[in-house]
């Protein structure tokens, strides 16, 4: 079959995207991101007065960080190369800093995070002594992505992806694009909004929409462009997700906080966003594991084993109805009694294994084997609980340094009510006998 270039006129002359024919020239031109660019913001002024440092641009795909680079570019006149991490390496940066011995230039780097940390040190230099303005384009958090020695010496600009009404003033201006209007193709302005609803503020997806669109329609001979042939153009959209970026963490975010906050509507929202975006289910079902015992612990005895059910369930039965089991437990974890006790209580007690000196185990604690160690008082005086009136005997388990050291704490919720009226049992029948005797042997 022969390959057809859509994107050719009838002299078979290359046309750029549509993207890449309407993209801003100057500032003033520039659609949305008024967080950074508006009247009085730090990035506006910058420009304004050709004082631009390097800087990381980090944002949805979409939002403008390559058009808001070529304004950058236009606005500072000087020598820019606009390129993409994805295919070059360290030998075409040097060439670009051999080059730049005439005077500054500004290096545009898209997907900039997808050089290696021995890529990015080739960056230090030139950007600390200012022979080059470096724009990294990234889609991922930089904290996890940008070593931080360069980080350090680059503002980080945070975009934001762009609102239906600014995608829709992008679109209205792209209309008149030349290459789209000598068609006399017509397209309303109800349409363009239905096409920036679509494009959940990526703008390059909506004007890529928009050019097919005009194609199709071209194609089949049409004056106007209708939601059936913007369907058409839109079929399905792909789902973003990189399992190890920021969108990832995000969700995974939103989604225990949201059974913390025991709203099961959210929590289950989140849950199938990372279901359909292609999580891996079991790193699902471990966070609900982890949090069972994090957020619930002994406020609900039954939430950790409901939660290692539904993973094995999982395993058991697999897609899709495994993702039952998942959205079982998301709902019951929701709406259980929360308390953070037990992890409190963990951290607590792990600081002082680490920090305060490892004390000996009392001798009556110790187990004693053989004769010798008996001979050494190993377990001598030890007081078998099950030989006093219910198994509660006035003794020591920690070491004499520690002793009164409290690190759990029972809330007043759920099952931890009980769990606290037995810790007041257990105080009250010490304090009887540390007023009286021991304790009552069991008859």
């Amino acid at each position: 079959m022969k390959n057809v270039n859509l994107f050719k006129n009838e002299e078979s002359r290359e046309i750029p995207p549509l993207a890449v024919r309407v993209r801003p020239k100057r500032l003033s031109q520039f659609v949305g991101q008024k967080h950074v660019l508006g009247e009085g913001k730090l990035l506006h002024a910058l420009i304004n007065q050709g004082q631009i440092p390097s800087m990381v641009l980090w944002g949805p795909s979409g939002c403008g960080k390559t058009s808001l680079g070529h304004v950058i570019a236009n606005e500072l006149k000087i020598p820019s190369f606009f390129l993409s991490a994805v295919n070059i390496g360290v030998r075409e940066v040097r060439e670009i800093v051999r080059k730049a011995k005439a005077g500054k230039v500004l290096l545009f780097l898209d997907e900039f995070h997808r050089f290696n940390r021995l890529q990015q040190d080739t960056f230090l230099p030139y950007v600390e002594n200012g022979r080059i303005v470096l724009i990294g384009a990234t889609t991922e958090n930089p904290s996890f992505e940008i070593i931080k020695p360069l980080l350090s010496r680059m503002e980080v600009i945070k975009l934001n992806p762009l609102s239906e009404e600014e995608i829709f003033e992008i679109l209205r201006r792209a209309k008149d694009d030349p290459e789209l209007k000598k068609h006399g193709i017509e397209i309303d302005d109800e349409i363009l909004f239905r096409i920036a609803e679509l494009s959940e503020g990526d703008a390059r997806r909506a004007l890529n929409v928009l050019e097919l669109s005009h194609i199709l329609a071209k194609d089949k001979k049409a004056e106007r462009i209708g939601t059936a042939t913007v369907m058409e153009a839109y079929q399905t959209k792909a789902k973003i997700y990189d399992k190890k970026g920021d969108m990832h963490y995000g969700l995974v975010s939103a989604f225990i906080k949201s059974m913390r906050g025991s709203d099961p509507d959210a929590a289950l929202y989140w849950l199938m966003r990372m279901v359909e975006a292609g999580e891996d289910p079991l790193f699902i079902a471990r966070r609900m594991v982890i949090f069972a015992s994090e957020d619930i612990g002994c406020a609900d005895p039954y939430a950790l084993q409901l939660a290692i059910s539904a993973k094995e369930a999982f395993e058991f039965v697999g897609v899709p109805e495994g993702y039952l089991a998942l959205a079982h437990a998301c709902i019951y974890l929701s709406l259980c009694e929360k308390s953070n006790s037990v992890y409190l209580a963990m951290k607590e007690a792990q600081r002082d294994a680490r920090e305060l000196p490892q004390y000996e185990v009392p001798l009556h604690l110790r187990t004693a084997p053989t004769k010798l160690m008996r001979d050494l008082n190993y377990g001598k005086g030890y007081l078998y609980p099950h030989d006093f009136e219910g198994a509660i005997v006035d003794q020591s388990y920690m070491p004499p340094e520690l002793e009164g050291r409290k690190y759990y704490r029972p809330s007043d919720r759920g099952y931890e009510i009980k769990l606290k009226r037995f810790l007041e049992k257990v105080e009250k029948i010490i304090s009887e006998a540390r007023s009286g005797n021991r304790g009552k042997k069991a008859d």
